[in-house]
């Protein structure tokens, strides 16, 4: 009898399980599909102009395979970049210099505003330096893009051309991430499958939908509406910057879209599981609001959704339990089938779908790892700097 309750009790949590999957797979969004590419684009006619702004805080190992990258856009238009150098100790600014001497191209500039003051992010102190040189020129747009991302010649071109076509206020393109080592293959396209989970593409670029987010390596920003949504002032705190932009600005009444570049690139390596492991723990706990309760949720539910399925399959063929085995392996089949999109999308191998399980499990541990280092004082620690959370701060006056 004891037996029998506890299979029934598998059996009926890998039913819901298997509910969740189809809920995912249906409602939220498609965000399994890949297909949200730079929307419709028509020649503007008269090409306004772009200021590109570019924080950078010791990054001369990937400045070479990035910077010239944007030097050399093909843009009918006027523009030119600025990169902020914020507070590096390998000579970024003047590697910076060096290559815009070597490859000309787009004028460059070159600055730093030294140390963020309290309540600020140095990326997002860096960045509201770079808009306020960019100002004096007077752009219609801004580009916000990293220093790790390089940029085919007419990547400008094509963002600025969908912004105008479709009205948008700000277009943003996920690059796509390095994918070369076995661990970068394993977690890297799983990082973006859960990011267009949470955020699914489709509903981002929809009037009315409240679903905001974007991806900070690559976003295109009208400057006027920068300037209404007092960006980046409102977010200056912000670990998880894009998707708070993102949010800025489509609370201020913005129309913003957000898909898969095929033009837009990361060069930055994470040759290591460790490197993966710090790039996702140091925001994962900020995601969830630094609650603890959102943190016991996000533990339960990816337990249940991603652990569930594999196990119940497993359990079931032990116990010799066919209806448990059958809903814990449709629940896998089903996760395996909307991950195949994803690793397409990044030229991987069909083996590694159902695989996303343990590479779930991994996330699992990086999130709790992320809660454990932010109450240990570590949190959101990058480059040399560690940042306390929001509600610590003082508010603006």
């Amino acid at each position: 009898m004891g037996q029998t309750a506890r299979v029934s009790a598998i059996a009926w949590t890998a039913a819901v399980s298997l509910a969740a999957w189809l809920w995912l797979l249906l409602c939220q969004g498609y965000f399994w599909r890949t297909d949200v590419r730079l929307p419709r684009r028509e020649d503007p006619g008269d090409w306004p102009s772009v200021c590109v702004v570019v924080p950078a805080r010791d990054e001369a190992a990937v400045l070479p395979s990035s910077l010239p990258s944007l030097l050399a856009q093909d843009y009918p238009g006027r523009a030119e970049v600025f990169l902020v150098d914020d507070g590096s100790s390998d000579g970024t600014g003047e590697l910076a210099r060096e290559l815009a001497r070597e490859h000309g191209g787009l004028p460059l500039t070159v600055d730093s505003p030294g140390e963020p003051p309290a309540g600020w992010t140095g990326k997002l102190w860096a960045v509201r330096h770079g808009i306020g040189l960019a100002r004096a020129r007077g752009p219609e747009y801004l580009l916000l893009t990293d220093a790790d991302i390089a940029h085919a010649p007419d990547s400008l071109r094509e963002l600025v051309a969908a912004a105008r076509t479709g009205g948008f206020d700000m277009v943003s393109q996920m690059a796509r991430l390095r994918v070369e080592s076995a661990w970068e293959r394993l977690v890297v396209p799983a990082f973006v499958y859960f990011f267009a989970q949470l955020y699914p593409f489709r509903r981002i670029g929809r009037k009315g939908a409240r679903t905001a987010a974007a991806a900070g390596g690559c976003v295109l920003l009208r400057a006027e509406t920068a300037e209404r949504a007092h960006v980046p002032d409102a977010i200056r705190h912000a670990v998880i910057d894009d998707v708070a932009l993102a949010r800025a600005v489509k609370g201020g009444g913005g129309h913003i879209w957000l898909g898969l570049a095929e033009k837009v690139d990361s060069v930055r390596p994470y040759p290591r599981l460790h490197d993966l492991w710090r790039m996702v723990s140091r925001s994962a706990y900020a995601q969830l609001r630094h609650n603890p309760l959102l943190l016991f949720g996000t533990v339960l539910g990816l337990l249940l959704v991603y652990l569930v399925p594999p196990l119940s399959l497993i359990a079931g063929l032990a116990a010799g339990d066919a209806t448990t085995a059958a809903l814990g392996g449709l629940a896998w089949l089903v996760m395996t089938g909307t991950y195949l999109p994803i690793l397409r999308y990044y030229d991987q191998p069909s083996w590694l779908a159902p695989l996303l399980p343990f590479t779930a499990f991994l996330y699992l541990l990086m999130t709790v790892d992320s809660a454990v280092q932010h109450y240990r004082g570590r949190g959101a620690a990058w480059k040399g700097r560690t940042y306390t959370r929001p509600d610590a701060l003082p508010d603006k006056g």
